[in-house]
């Protein structure tokens, strides 16, 4: 029999397409808690590299950056570093992290803010934990803490970002807010607050409380978990 008459399944398969196989029934049989990250990467990159074993860029991905979350969460110019990211790959990686962002605010969504803690946290740190630059968002809230609008009002450097309690208060007139929730992260990962931090919030809630608008919290959010002013005691 010539090799033209041999049959599709006498033709010899790249190894890595029963390894994909296996792969997908196990995230389906056991879930993803199951799986260590290196193999939710590779399910991650399938789509980015579809003729390739992507097993050796998943866990250079993971050696480079540390968890699937920060992976996800890097910036392109980041991710181009590592040898096999093409284009195709980063935008997978950066579909998957707009996904889980969207995910986690749309669990906010229409439901009070005070009520729904843990959805707030998740979503805060979804969308700044891991970021390099300072960020300062807030959260608009109506008169039942529902959340009506979030705005990222400055973005600055590795360790400051400026903030100006007149333009917040204004923003909170404009959305016809009542209440808000402050939001920034240390991208140095430890959330402790700064004397400059609680002193930026106290002159945002004074300016708040002169407009009959309160400020419930500051939240900043780090790698390594986040604080809460009010908890704290500083507001």
């Amino acid at each position: 029999m010539s090799k033209s008459q041999r049959s599709v399944s006498d033709v010899e398969m790249p190894h890595y397409v029963g390894h994909r196989e296996r792969l997908r029934e196990r995230f389906f049989s056991a879930g993803a808690d199951a799986m260590p990250d290196y193999e939710l990467l590779e399910l991650t990159l399938f789509a980015a590299v579809p003729r390739r074993d992507v097993k050796p860029l998943a866990k250079a991905l993971i050696a480079r950056f540390g968890s699937f979350a920060e992976v996800i969460a890097a910036p392109r110019e980041r991710l181009a570093e590592v040898e096999g990211v093409s284009a195709s790959v980063a935008t997978q990686l950066k579909i998957v992290e707009a996904a889980a962002r969207r995910l986690a605010k749309t669990r906010l969504l229409g439901r009070p803010a005070l009520a729904s803690w843990s959805a707030l946290i998740d979503y805060c740190a979804a969308a700044m934990a891991r970021s390099q630059k300072e960020e300062f968002r807030v959260l608009f809230l109506d008169r039942k803490n529902v959340l009506m609008a979030d705005e990222v009002q400055s973005t600055g450097t590795v360790d400051h970002t400026p903030v100006y309690p007149r333009e917040i208060v204004k923003r909170a007139l404009d959305h016809g807010a009542t209440a808000m929730i402050l939001v920034h992260n240390h991208p140095s990962g430890d959330p402790t607050p700064s004397k400059a931090d609680i002193t930026m919030t106290r002159d945002v809630a004074d300016a708040a409380k002169a407009l009959g608008i309160v400020v419930h919290d500051h939240v900043i959010v780090g790698r390594s978990g986040h604080v809460s002013f009010k908890a704290l005691g500083l507001l």
